[in-house]
């Protein structure tokens, strides 16, 4: 039986993720989840990177066993990994781990070792963008913990949109929020956090790439440090 999502093009799809970003934007978070289970069914999912388990929480109250995938880079903290084991263990979510073509050994005999280090934007697109197109192709729509308070890039970050490269609807439901909600609903709901936000990293990516943020810096400050590159190219 072709289902109502199937049946939609991918124009009906664009302008269904524009209207809902309209008519969502004062929703709440669960509220934005809700709609997204609502329409798309098994065909959402939620991505992760551990280093919180906020929205992926969230999602397993709009739909338990929500579809949970969390890109394995083979370049993690061993914290990061650990946090996924327990989200997977204690959290009513289906964890779907994806992982590059290559492993980081592969990628080292072809492209030198430390690709990060030399070209970062290869290595991004090796380890993460195309494992995360491989992994979502089965889905129409796909949910972020993207915030606009991060960084000027995601500051226009819409709670519903289009994911023109990928031809999706993103939803970010907690685009609206501070880092104040986050540790708010954390608290109120014992939800797992990566060790490392509480040894000064306010965001957590590859181990290569990241550091602890200094005194006045923005979330987003201690990915690829001392270079022009903000972001992965996951979200844009």
């Amino acid at each position: 039986m072709t289902t109502a999502q199937e049946e939609r093009t991918t124009a009906d799809l664009k302008a269904l993720a524009e209207q809902a970003g309209r008519d969502l934007e004062n929703a709440s978070a669960l509220e934005i989840l809700q709609w997204a289970v609502g329409t798309f069914g098994k065909r959402f999912c939620v991505t992760s990177s551990m280093e919180d388990a906020v929205v992926a929480h969230l999602a397993s109250r709009a739909m338990p066993g929500v579809d949970v995938v969390f890109l394995d880079t083979g370049y993690h903290f061993e914290e990061t990994i650990g946090t996924r084991d327990a989200v997977e263990a204690v959290m009513d979510v289906n964890v779907i781990t994806l992982t590059p073509v290559q492993t980081v050994a592969e990628q080292d005999a072809e492209y030198g070792p430390k690709l990060h280090d030399r070209d970062p934007d290869l290595c991004c697109k090796l380890r993460k963008v195309e494992p995360l197109e491989r992994g979502l192709k089965s889905y129409v729509a796909w949910a972020t913990g993207l915030r606009r308070d991060e960084s000027p890039t995601r500051a226009n970050t819409p709670v519903v949109g289009w994911d023109e490269k990928r031809q999706k609807v993103k939803i970010s439901p907690i685009a609206r929020w501070t880092q104040d909600d986050v540790d708010a609903y954390v608290a109120e709901h014992g939800v797992l956090t990566n060790p490392l936000l509480m040894d000064g990293y306010a965001s957590v990516g590859c181990a290569p790439c990241t550091r602890r943020v200094l005194e006045g810096e923005d979330a987003r400050a201690g990915r690829w440090a001392g270079r022009g590159k903000t972001e992965c190219g996951l979200h844009g």
